[in-house]
């Protein structure tokens, strides 16, 4: 693959581009001049809608087979959720939860819904990023109550070996493979709840969140709106194992990057984030034009959006908070109104509560005994190893 890709980029483009050696490709894998060719490259193999979806396919396929997830053992419902200490706050209640993800692994979060008991909800899927103790942050505990408040069912769950989620190391080598499945699984989990609306399902999270979410998007249409934040790069396809540490944009037959694999939510609705200070800052002028091109495919440009923030950096802040409320208020028909609003939603209505009062297991209230515990164990139990 190394050869064609540089082959045709000489031929071409009169660019030479490289590649690893094996089908990994790991942080800024290319440069932003070679990814901006090589776009045009992957834009130059299609041109109408048959010949996108046949492209398509072919790149959710290598995200499937990437990942070996047609080797997860087949589990359905069993999700055994617990949860504990239900709070009702300002327009919001939030429980802190977890659910089986397979025999023996658990899903650790928090669940944020609304107060009111009317009839079926919006749900939203709110993985986070790279730090030990995200889900506890007050900018996550703002985002989640307030689409809680907005009218939405909010599951906030921990990445891989991060606060809670302690069954395994988070640089384990099928990092990626486990975060997708929980995210699948925290999905089904809301699907299988009487008060949500499995038609007005989201998902959102910024940088290693983010890739989570473009990725469950590519390959599970039940996701209905998705709103990746400061993540989808041409030219950057994530530096941790959770997120390119499994050959998901490569095979021996094709190559991809995260802009493909965003593009595959046309025509759902896309919400992109981008900043001036990250590997998002082309996102204006390379990688939203090409997205929007597949969206025209669907007659469906009126439902991709950018929101560029130059003079921002790699987070996910006041700006892009409330660019998302506004995008899911639209989309997922809730109700932005119940924010307090002064020329700017105003989030001060939210209670920060500390990392104590947000876990679900502790000295009282242990983990089940049927917990598996370290990553042998649970390659070994899902029957997956990566050489």
């Amino acid at each position: 693959m190394k050869k064609l890709i540089s082959l045709i980029a000489i031929t071409l483009f009169g660019l030479t581009v490289w590649a690893q050696d094996n089908m990994l490709c790991v942080g800024s894998y290319w440069t932003e001049d070679e990814a901006n060719i090589v776009l045009k490259k992957f834009a130059s193999e299609w041109n109408d809608l048959e010949s996108w979806e046949q492209r398509a396919l072919r790149i959710k396929k290598g995200i499937i087979e990437g990942m070996q997830l047609y080797k997860i053992p087949q589990i359905t419902g069993n999700f055994n959720p617990i949860i504990r200490n239900t709070r009702v706050m300002d327009g919001y209640i939030v429980e802190n939860i977890a659910i089986e993800s397979f025999p023996g692994f658990f899903v650790t979060g928090n669940l944020y819904r609304p107060v009111e008991e009317k009839g079926k909800y919006a749900a939203i899927l709110s993985p986070h990023g790279h730090m030990k103790d995200k889900r506890y942050t007050d900018y996550i505990q703002w985002r989640c109550a307030a689409l809680a408040r907005m009218g939405a069912v909010v599951f906030a769950y921990d990445m891989v070996g991060y606060a809670e989620s302690t069954q395994v190391n988070h640089k384990m080598p099928i990092a990626l493979l486990l975060q997708t499945w929980n995210s699948k699984r925290v999905l089904e989990y809301l699907l299988s709840r009487p008060d949500v609306d499995s038609e007005r399902i989201g998902m959102t999270g910024a940088s290693g969140g983010g890739t989570q979410t473009f990725v469950l998007t590519a390959i599970d249409d039940r996701i209905k709106v998705a709103a990746p934040v400061v993540q989808v790069s041409a030219h950057f396809f994530g530096g941790c194992v959770c997120e390119s540490g499994m050959p998901i944009h490569k095979s021996t037959d094709h190559q991809t990057n995260n802009v493909e694999i965003a593009a595959l939510c046309a025509p759902r609705p896309l919400l992109l984030v981008s900043d001036g200070a990250d590997w998002t800052r082309n996102t204006p002028r390379i990688e939203y034009p090409y997205i929007q091109k597949v969206y025209a495919l669907y007659n469906a440009e009126h439902k991709v959006e950018n929101v560029h923030l130059p003079a921002e950096r790699h987070d996910y802040g006041y700006n892009k908070r409330t660019t998302l409320y506004n995008f899911f208020d639209h989309h997922l028909d809730l109700n932005a109104g119940k924010i307090p609003y002064a020329e700017g939603y105003k989030e001060d209505f939210v209670t920060i509560l500390p990392p104590e009062d947000l876990m679900v297991f502790g000295k009282d209230s242990p983990r089940p005994k049927n917990a598996l515990q370290g990553d042998d164990a649970v390659m070994a139990y899902l029957k997956i190893s990566v050489k």
